[in-house]
């Protein structure tokens, strides 16, 4: 075995990272600062440190880890939470305390957005405390510190910064009364006894993290999750992520954006007025062209071509993508894969290189893969109305129409706002 997939698959079994994920390349360029720190040449030798130093561990995993976070990223979860809380937990759960769990918390904006949001509800501190876990020691010392810079306040709404922070030489300072709320604590979900002990959770945010794990990983974290939620709790997972908890027993609400489930078990008391889902058109045009009205019913082309849409970030190299799609509709696939994972190399936040990956994946018969980039994609650009597109298809070649039906939900409203806004 190469001497870097050996340390890969140490980082695979001992945080379920998928290498593909982030990509090896970034993976080898962390671990070879780590072998430069100790001096040390080989491979091979630095694996069997990480083998018997837990300290080296941690330092490889701080090195990988890259927490990419900010206060209220994407309000829906918290609205829903506070609504859910005052319509069904408070009226059935009238003397208890509320419990709720962040994983991973990373720099601790989402639990302090969650203690936040429920106190700007109305719900006393007094009533509900979160646990907020992260692998990371490094990132839960700055969460415990509770002083964040101006690129944690990237919500258009910065109201709630005016009443719970202090203005201090290095940033912002948070809220005692606000940090008391949480425990923060090191963990690992993919550990066999993960906050065992801890008691039952009503509410649990583990938002994209299940998309970095391998399938056994997701399988033992979704697992976990299913052990720590109450029978009538709900999970936020990350938009990418709602398929692999549908198809893993959960069942996903009709809050909309909130990007929330439950467990099949789970018989919640909706609030009024629920927005009655969009009907899907019958057929859909697996390759979705800017040209056209998107998600119009029309028969299936016999053509694999594949056309990007969409405007080219400034900071991408635009050729290589054109070149990529260029390749694709020219059949040779392989060449056009290839150009698409190097361009990603450099920037691996490029939704429309993990979208055109996954047309390429797709076209080749690869569902599984396909459906991997698709997400990735729309974890970096939820509104990529393409990978909605293409991502609700392959869901429905796999027999999963609900999940399929609010992802072209999604894209027809994509489509028209995009119209809108054009007009």
């Amino acid at each position: 075995m190469n001497s870097h997939h050996v340390i890969e698959r140490i980082l695979r079994h001992t945080i379920g990272l998928d290498p593909s994920s982030i990509g090896s390349p970034a993976i080898a360029r962390a671990f070879r600062a780590r072998m430069q720190a100790h001096g040390i040449d080989s491979p091979e030798e630095y694996g069997a440190l990480l083998q018997r130093s837990p300290d080296e561990m941690q330092e490889l995993i701080e090195s990988v880890v890259v927490s990419e976070t900010w206060f209220f990223r994407d309000d829906a979860p918290f609205s829903t939470l506070t609504e859910v809380v005052k319509n069904e937990w408070l009226p059935a759960h009238p003397n208890s305390t509320l419990r709720i769990l962040s994983v991973p918390c990373a720099s601790g904006e989402e639990p302090y957005s969650i203690a936040m949001a429920l106190m700007d509800s109305g719900l006393p501190a007094s009533r509900f405390c979160i646990d907020a876990t992260d692998v990371s020691l490094r990132v839960l010392d700055h969460a415990r510190r509770g002083v964040y810079g101006r690129n944690s306040f990237r919500s258009s709404n910065l109201e709630f910064r005016d009443r719970y922070f202090l203005r201090v030489e290095d940033g912002f300072l948070l809220s005692e009364i606000v940090r008391k709320r949480i425990d923060f604590r090191q963990g690992n979900l993919l550990a066999h006894h993960f906050a065992s002990g801890e008691g039952l959770y009503d509410f649990i945010f583990c938002r994209n993290v299940l998309i970095y794990f391998d399938d056994d990983a997701q399988d033992r974290a979704i697992a976990g999750l299913r052990r720590l939620l109450t029978a009538d709790g709900m999970l936020f997972v990350g938009h990418a992520e709602i398929p692999l908890l549908t198809r893993r027993g959960f069942v996903a609400s009709d809050f909309p954006r909130a990007f929330a489930c439950r467990k099949k078990s789970a018989s919640p008391v909706r609030p009024a007025k629920r927005r009655v889902p969009e009907k899907r058109p019958h057929s859909v045009h697996r390759i979705v062209r800017p040209v056209q009205p998107l998600l119009q019913p029309q028969a299936r082309q016999q053509s694999r071509q594949i056309i990007p849409s969409g405007p080219v970030p400034q900071a991408e190299n635009k050729s290589d993508l054109e070149r990529a799609a260029d390749l694709a509709d020219r059949g040779r696939l392989q060449e056009a894969a290839e150009l698409c994972i190097s361009h990603l190399r450099s920037h691996a936040d490029s939704a429309r290189a993990h979208y055109l990956l996954g047309l390429t994946r797709d076209a080749a018969g690869e569902e599984k893969q396909a459906m991997e980039q698709y997400r990735r994609a729309l974890y970096l650009d939820p509104n990529h109305a393409e990978s909605l597109a293409h991502l609700a298809s392959l869901l429905e070649k796999q027999g999963d129409d609900a999940m399929a039906g609010r992802l072209y939900a999604r894209a027809r409203r994509v489509h028209q706002s995009t119209t809108t806004n054009r007009s």
